[in-house]
């Protein structure tokens, strides 16, 4: 499932792309208008994530026969804090497990190809793709590997797989089933 992620929820985008989610960033886009944030959602067929109880309304409204969101799903998050939101996103059903490999960009939510050039055309700030795996967006260039803030996700989502009871309590590297390798996203 593709989303939205509205400004309200910012902290989510990196560990919805690390899940391997096609997810879009509303302050990437320059989107604050309900109006504006409806009509992406519903051109690109995108669940909106949101804190605003009134966008999250008007989304419903389109569900119950109104045509103020007009086929646009939306999930209303209250918390504050990005890993009680996580739980959220969990407990509505949204699976939150790291792909075995990186697919999104973390920076722009472009696709990632494996790295398996020589090492001078390497980055400064990248490993040797000799010595470990490296990815590169095909967007816009950055480059990714499995370090120790794929680490750090890897923890907090067992944390939110813990207090959901979901797969996630385990804290294995899970594959991220229902991202990006199952629906085509």
């Amino acid at each position: 499932m593709p989303f939205l992620v509205d400004v309200m929820c910012g902290g989510l985008v990196s560990y919805l792309r690390m899940c391997g989610y096609d997810t879009a960033y509303a302050g990437d886009r320059n989107l604050e208008a309900d109006d504006d944030l409806l009509a992406v959602a519903r051109s690109e067929r995108r669940t909106i994530l949101t804190r605003d109880v009134a966008l999250a309304a008007r989304a419903e409204d389109a569900d119950t026969g109104g045509n103020a969101g007009a086929d646009v799903d939306a999930i209303l998050l209250e918390s504050l804090a990005v890993e009680d939101q996580l739980v959220e996103l969990e407990e509505a059903g949204v699976r939150l497990e790291l792909a075995d490999e990186p697919t999104r960009c973390g920076r722009c939510n472009g696709r990632l190809e494996r790295v398996t050039e020589t090492p001078d055309s390497t980055p400064e700030y990248a490993p040797d793709p000799g010595e470990e795996r490296v990815w590169r967006c095909r967007d816009c260039g950055q480059w990714f590997w499995t370090g120790s803030h794929w680490d750090r996700v890897r923890e907090t989502l067992a944390r939110v797989g813990s207090r959901t009871g979901g797969a996630n309590g385990t804290g294995a590297l899970e594959t991220g089933a229902g991202a990006d390798e199952t629906d085509g996203q």
